[in-house]
């Protein structure tokens, strides 16, 4: 890129969605999605999909979901004709439950060796695989304290380009996005990693 991020994001600070997207896409030679399929993710999905439909999209699946979000991932999945690649732990969840018992207290070591095992892991596997050059996420600054320290385009630790078309975005702003396209919400989502839900997983602040 020709222009500083922070010059870049003053740019595209009042920008349309389709816009940052499509001059994401520009730029990119090796893009991928990345998705969780909890309750919004129907509105970044459908934005990017619509403007390169063949772009990996990469779920990593903890095995932890709740019935719904499978259910809403393969609606999702075949209702968007997604290029879904599926990225699973090492070991099952019935493996890691029989050895090591059920999802540890959060805030522990424990805690943090099992978010290594069922998501960084396969995330860091998969990014290995793919070795993108754009990575679009649904991050939004409203959601963490880390996020509200992000920006729409920033860079991870291994130079990777981090889009988050939707960063400025409200919940209510998806919401409304989700209604007037006719998309559906998860509204039965867990995430085992951060179990609460202003928490972090590590796999934005690993990288």
């Amino acid at each position: 890129m020709m222009k500083s991020l922070s010059d870049v994001n003053t740019a595209f600070a009042e920008s349309s969605v389709d816009d940052i997207i499509q001059h994401a896409l520009e730029l990119a030679r090796k893009p991928v999605i990345t998705t969780n399929f909890g309750p919004h993710e129907a509105a970044i999905l459908h934005m990017v999909v619509q403007k390169k439909p063949d772009i990996p999209v990469i779920w990593i699946d903890s095995g932890y979901g709740t019935p719904a979000t499978y259910k809403f991932a393969d609606e999702l999945i075949r209702r968007l004709n997604l290029n879904v690649y599926i990225y699973h732990p090492k070991h099952s969840r019935a493996f890691r439950e029989a050895v090591h018992g059920d999802i540890p207290q959060v805030d522990t070591s424990e805690h943090d060796a099992f978010t290594q095992e069922v998501k960084l892991e396969p995330f860091n596997r998969a990014m290995t695989e793919f070795a993108p050059d754009v990575w679009f996420t649904a991050i939004r600054k409203e959601q963490t304290a880390f996020r509200n320290n992000l920006d729409i385009f920033t860079e991870t630790q291994d130079g990777l380009l981090r889009v988050a078309p939707l960063f400025h975005w409200t919940e209510l702003d998806l919401e409304e996005y989700l209604v007037g396209n006719d998309l559906p919400i998860e509204e039965d989502y867990f995430d085992p990693t951060k179990v609460l839900g202003n928490r972090e997983c590590g796999l934005h602040t690993s990288r």
